[in-house]
């Protein structure tokens, strides 16, 4: 027999507190709308349907309290059954950045190499980003952004800007850089929702390294930089 909307609707409402409540280790005894709004500043997702979680909660209450084995007071319209069960697939099961988006092939450079040379790689290739490594660690990511904001320092400076950039490495530009927090790894199981807060959270935030273990020894398998943002948002609005 086929499921009624009211039924579908509770399998997705107990699926979205089942894995909030997993994912955020809250407390049984906590109810669902304080869930919902503590869940607002660590996923993108409920923090963009907020309102639509906090009614559809009212709206299992009314389903589960107000009627009985005979009938049920609220029968769920269809587009509301379809809405609460996206959002429940989005939460439970939300895709995979490194498969969705973002740059898979990912250059990276040596310390050592000039700054002038990195600019020359930047511009034939189109990538704003390049991890730095040390052997084979990694101390960096230049980024073209930041790497603009030095040149014009030093041209403020007055300083001879060919003379600089072919003396100076990329090891020493990520040194003067210091700890701004503009860039972060993380590991192959962060999700959409995930990158999405870790940008909404910190505006200095620029990119997302994806390595197997989100380690700064392991290879660079993907790259999300603050631009893939709109895509991102796209994704998750028709997932």
């Amino acid at each position: 027999m086929k499921n009624t909307n009211s039924e579908r609707f509770i399998t997705a409402y107990n699926q979205i507190d089942y894995a909030l409540r997993t994912i955020y280790d809250f407390k049984r005894s906590m109810s669902f709308s304080d869930v919902i709004r503590r869940s607002v500043v660590l996923n993108a997702v409920v923090r963009k349907y907020e309102e639509d979680l906090i009614d559809f909660g009212r709206l299992r209450n009314a389903i589960i309290h107000q009627g009985n084995n005979k009938f049920t007071i609220a029968e769920p319209h269809d587009d509301i059954v379809e809405k609460i069960e996206k959002l429940a697939e989005l939460i439970s099961e939300p895709p995979k950045a490194i498969d969705r988006v973002g740059k898979k092939e990912v250059i990276t450079i040596n310390e050592d190499m000039s700054i002038a040379s990195a600019m020359e790689l930047i511009f034939r290739t189109g990538y704003a980003n390049l991890p730095t490594y040390s052997n084979d660690k990694l101390i960096g990511i230049l980024n073209a952004r930041k790497l603009i904001n030095v040149l014009g320092q030093k041209i403020s400076e007055k300083v001879n800007l060919q003379e600089f950039v072919n003396n100076t490495t990329v090891g020493e530009i990520i040194a003067s850089m210091g700890d701004d927090y503009y860039f972060m790894l993380a590991d192959t199981d962060l999700t959409i929702d995930s990158a999405m807060n870790y940008f909404e959270s910190n505006r200095k935030l620029l990119i997302i390294l994806i390595t197997k273990n989100g380690k700064d020894t392991g290879k660079p398998l993907g790259i999300i930089s603050s631009a893939d943002i709109i895509d991102m948002k796209k994704i998750l609005d028709v997932y």
